[in-house]
């Protein structure tokens, strides 16, 4: 069985945890440690895509979506109490999105969306369908991402707590439990928990949209 990364301060003395708690704000934490890329811009053996559509290297080292609907998944391990950055060119204001808390290596591209949590790359929609938000789930505090430009969203998972960054600019923060809005259409997600440690994937949404990825990179929560 492949072991999920974990982290824990349990480990560190009261004085220490106390200098990283004040060193905290919403949306920012202290930085321990550098990101470590888990997209390196030549292969994609690490990883697998699910359902229809494809996402391909093209030059320059950069990650296409090509047709969908589809998923690529980081097959390697689970990941909980970190933070991952994408950066991320959604031309023409396309569709795609970050997969996150998947609890178990999908199949299908269905799966992840009604058991993990999508945060969306997607600006044409309303504020709880809008690039930054967890996917029907979330309102996004602002928009702060713009088409046809890159664009760095950073995700913390801390614990229960999930936090989403465009640009420097914090859009969502959730924590399990909080009130969501019911589900209205039928490819909304289904609600209920997920899980703390999950895998993580990258949508390819449609034909018609182009989306390209040019870093994916993790770093532990200190």
């Amino acid at each position: 069985m492949k072991q999920h990364l974990r982290f824990s301060a349990s480990h560190l003395a009261i004085p220490v945890l106390l200098g990283l708690l004040l060193c905290h704000t919403a949306g920012s934490y202290a930085q321990s440690s550098a990101w470590t890329p888990i997209f390196d811009g030549t292969s994609l053996d690490d990883w697998q895509h699910v359902g229809d559509g494809d996402m391909v290297i093209i030059d320059g080292g950069l990650l296409k979506t090509v047709g969908g609907m589809g998923l690529l998944y980081y097959t390697p391990q689970k990941f909980e109490n970190v933070q991952i950055k994408v950066v991320f060119n959604n031309i023409k204001e396309s569709n795609a999105g970050v997969f996150i808390r998947i609890p178990e290596a999908p199949t299908e591209p269905w799966m992840p969306v009604n058991k993990g949590y999508e945060v969306q790359i997607d600006n044409r929609e309303d504020d709880y369908h809008a690039t930054g938000a967890l996917y029907s789930l979330t309102k996004v505090k602002g928009r702060y991402s713009k088409g046809d430009q890159w664009n760095t969203m950073i995700i913390t998972l801390d614990g229960e707590r999930t936090q989403v960054e465009v640009n420097g600019q914090l859009v969502t923060d959730y924590t399990e439990g909080d009130p969501v809005p019911e589900k209205v259409k039928d490819y909304e997600p289904d609600r209920g928990p997920r899980p703390v440690a999950g895998y993580i994937g990258l949508q390819n949404h449609g034909g018609d949209d182009v989306v390209l990825f040019k870093e994916v990179s993790i770093r532990p929560l200190p």
